[in-house]
């Protein structure tokens, strides 16, 4: 790939930057869940991301590889031959990826979207279990393709194929979902009614709360988290193989070390997300996993034992991935704020991954202590924000109690009974029932 695309002195790390690059410029994007119908918007991006992704696989030259970079995201890691593409953002990325955690808040009430965004951001650290092993598979053959190139094809081609399943089978709305019967469909109506006071969910931006979550400063305190969080967690699957190579071992064991600590973030995503949602506490979680990622990273920094560092490498890998899939249902609250709350989350925390990615040179192996300290220091710094935050908000409810009195609790059997429903109009977007997560 180096000699394919004349990869000489920094050309590599700009094709590392110029997704994120193109990622902050449209996060804008992400409303546009709220103003054309879902399944329209997501067969855009999906196949707009799968159309770079293949042409990317046919650059003859850097600039051409940038362009294409810049559209869809997505590259191959340090040991180019032997990982598959772990990282894919730019301009659909920007589209799709933060649009995702707003969609389904379009389908479920608050208190149920952390189990919902666990399953779609827990699919990140379970691909990369196997990635290592699905690019040995596909690249040991002789296809008489360069390895870069069929990985590339292998990634976008299938993605093209899901734009048309995505604008056939994704439902515009709760309520004209196909899969759902009479009843069901009542029971959706009733929990719109509930959410926001309307079922009239997309066509048109309420500029005032635009408003209101530019100067509301919950929305600022999370995307400094996520920028913290993300200085990490950008560079922690790109450069994981390196890092297992320069302890030692060869390029295929080094992949194949990878796959355990990526399969236990995917387990402490699927637990950490759910024990949050049950007990309400999302700073709790976010404050522990944060001191756990924080801990790996220094026994990285401080340690030489090979053993030691590589429980380093779960306890970085158990902390940061299911931190991401914390701090995001906590920026949901009301419907337009959601996506301009997801909005600012990604502006200001994608340029976490400028730093991230830029870690880890080869002039700091085999050790890279100054990385894991940078790392570390990451880290520590999503749990201040977020301690800081939870005790913000515990101060807001108390006064939300004081002006609208204690939050009624309305038994599961009658939520959908109309007398049961009226103190709960609009309930999560700001009413009188609406309090904080905390």
């Amino acid at each position: 790939m180096e000699e394919d695309l004349d990869l000489h002195g920094n050309r590599y790390q700009w094709l590392l930057n110029i997704f994120y690059i193109a990622y902050i410029i449209f996060e804008f994007l992400a409303l546009m869940w709220k103003m054309l119908p879902l399944n329209v918007w997501a067969a855009f991006v999906v196949f707009g991301w799968g159309i770079s992704a293949t042409l990317q696989s046919t650059a003859q030259a850097w600039a051409t590889a940038m362009v294409c970079r810049f559209f869809m995201g997505g590259f191959i890691t340090r040991l180019h031959i032997d990982s598959l593409i772990r990282s894919s953002t730019g301009l659909f990325e920007a589209g799709f990826g933060p649009g995702i955690p707003y969609l389904l808040s379009f389908f479920y009430l608050r208190h149920e979207l952390g189990v919902r965004i666990r399953v779609f951001l827990s699919a990140a650290p379970l691909a990369n279990t196997f990635a290592g092993a699905l690019a040995y598979g596909i690249t040991s053959g002789h296809s008489g393709m360069a390895s870069w190139r069929l990985l590339l094809l292998i990634e976008g081609l299938p993605t093209v194929t899901m734009a048309a399943v995505a604008y056939r089978f994704l439902p515009v709305s709760p309520e004209k979902a196909r899969f759902l019967t009479q009843v069901e469909v009542l029971v959706a109506k009733a929990r719109e009614i509930r959410q926001v006071g309307n079922v009239a969910r997309t066509g048109a931006i309420v500029w005032s709360d635009i408003g209101a979550t530019l100067m509301d400063v919950n929305a600022w305190v999370t995307a400094l988290m996520y920028l913290s969080t993300n200085g990490g967690f950008s560079s922690f699957p790109v450069f994981l193989p390196t890092i297992f190579k320069d302890m030692g071992h060869s390029c295929v064991n080094a992949q194949d070390l990878t796959a355990p600590p990526f399969f236990l973030s995917f387990l402490a995503t699927i637990v950490s997300v759910y024990v949050a949602d049950k007990t309400q506490q999302r700073g709790t979680a976010v404050i522990v996993l944060s001191m756990i990622g924080f801990t790996g990273y220094v026994l990285l920094a401080t340690c030489n034992t090979i053993g030691v560092r590589y429980i380093g490498v779960f306890l970085a890998a158990a902390g940061i991935f299911p931190t991401i899939a914390n701090i995001l249902p906590w920026v949901l609250s009301s419907d337009t704020r959601r996506g301009t709350g997801i909005t600012i989350l990604n502006l200001i925390g994608q340029c976490g991954p400028l730093l991230g990615t830029n870690l880890f040179p080869n002039s700091e192996g085999p050790r890279y202590t100054r990385d894991m300290w940078i790392s570390a220091a990451f880290t520590l710094f999503t749990a201040l924000p977020a301690l800081g935050l939870r005790f913000l908000l515990i101060w807001e409810n108390k006064k939300l109690v004081l002006k609208y009195g204690v939050k009624p609790e309305i038994p599961v059997k009658n939520r959908i009974d109309p007398a049961s429903m009226q103190s709960a109009v609009g309930e999560e977007n700001y009413g009188p029932n609406f309090r904080f997560g905390l």
